[in-house]
């Protein structure tokens, strides 16, 4: 009988494993437009379009998207929240997985996230939303690289029709693994780990600063990545593993080593994590989601220009 049922549970953990697996369809954090031209009408798929409403200009989701997708712009959507008087961090777990279950996304989804794919900083939301959906325990996860820029390159259908996403139920539970807080920057100052300041080197050396930053500067010690260096706006593509680990070793990060990457409010670090953690395959990467707004808010933290 016992024997039975320790069967009977193996086999239950095997489907739901081989379940799981098929769910994901690619293990591939970026996607291209023609992979996702396959994809279209899978129902494990979810697109997720997550261009902001320009000034003046509308929704660019109203004007066409990629057929089926769901409009849940970065700025407005949820997917970011002030805590504790710190902007732009990760909500809290009941509230950020409300937010997604809302779109359609249940545990079971393969979700493709698609920016514009403007620059870094814009192709930054998509990875931001990403990191969201790991840092949940989500890794059926994509981002359509080049975004819609790609997309209608490549002769993609555009539709104008909006879609009503039906809820679902999403469950979410943090991989403290991929963040970071203030007192872990603290520890790592204290051991020696890298941390990698992905904001403009005009910020990092304190010659200008983010309104929602205290002060100018950066965390003594830091050393700095450009997030613009991680993205190819005329060619509306990421950078290749090549690239990004020619960029990593060039800032004085060594390959697996562990690092936490920040910016101002951790939208730039989210290009930075993305590229050392996803692309070049660094799994030792974390994102410090306070970031300078958070570390800076307190005058006892020091604070000093990058060189």
């Amino acid at each position: 009988m016992r024997l039975s049922l320790l069967a009977a549970a193996f086999g239950a953990a095997l489907a739901f494993a081989t379940g799981a697996q098929a769910e994901r369809l690619t293990d591939q954090p970026l996607v291209d437009a023609a992979w996702l031209k396959s994809q279209l009408g899978n129902k494990s798929l979810v697109v997720i379009d997550v261009r902001d409403v320009a000034k003046d200009a509308g929704n660019p989701y109203d004007k066409g998207h990629v057929p089926g997708a769901v409009n849940a712009p970065y700025s407005t959507a949820g997917w970011r929240a002030e805590v504790n008087g710190v902007p732009g961090m990760l909500p809290p777990l009941d509230q950020v997985t409300k937010t997604i279950g809302a779109l359609g996304v249940s545990n079971d989804s393969h979700v493709v996230i698609v920016p514009n794919g403007t620059d870094s900083s814009e192709f930054g939301g998509a990875t931001r939303v990403y990191w969201t959906f790991k840092v949940l325990g989500h890794d059926a996860v994509s981002i359509l690289d080049g975004g819609q820029r790609a997309w209608e390159a490549a002769a993609g259908e555009i539709s104008t029709d909006a879609v009503k996403p039906v809820a679902a139920t999403f469950t979410g539970a943090l991989k403290t693994e991929l963040l970071a807080t203030t007192a872990d920057v603290e520890k790592a100052r204290a051991q020696g780990t890298k941390l990698v300041d992905g904001r403009p080197a005009t910020q990092f050396k304190g010659e200008a600063k983010s309104p929602v930053v205290r002060v100018a500067g950066t965390i003594p010690g830091a050393v700095n990545l450009e997030n613009s260096k991680l993205y190819d706006a005329g060619k509306a593509s990421f950078a290749s593993k090549d690239a990004v680990a020619a960029l990593s070793k060039g800032a004085g990060l060594a390959a697996n080593e562990d690092n936490i990457a920040f910016c101002n409010t951790g939208h730039w670090a989210s290009v930075v994590w993305f590229g050392l953690s996803e692309i070049e395959g660094n799994k030792n990467t974390k994102m410090y989601d306070g970031s300078m707004a958070e570390w800076a808010a307190d005058p006892a933290r020091p604070v000093q220009p990058g060189s």
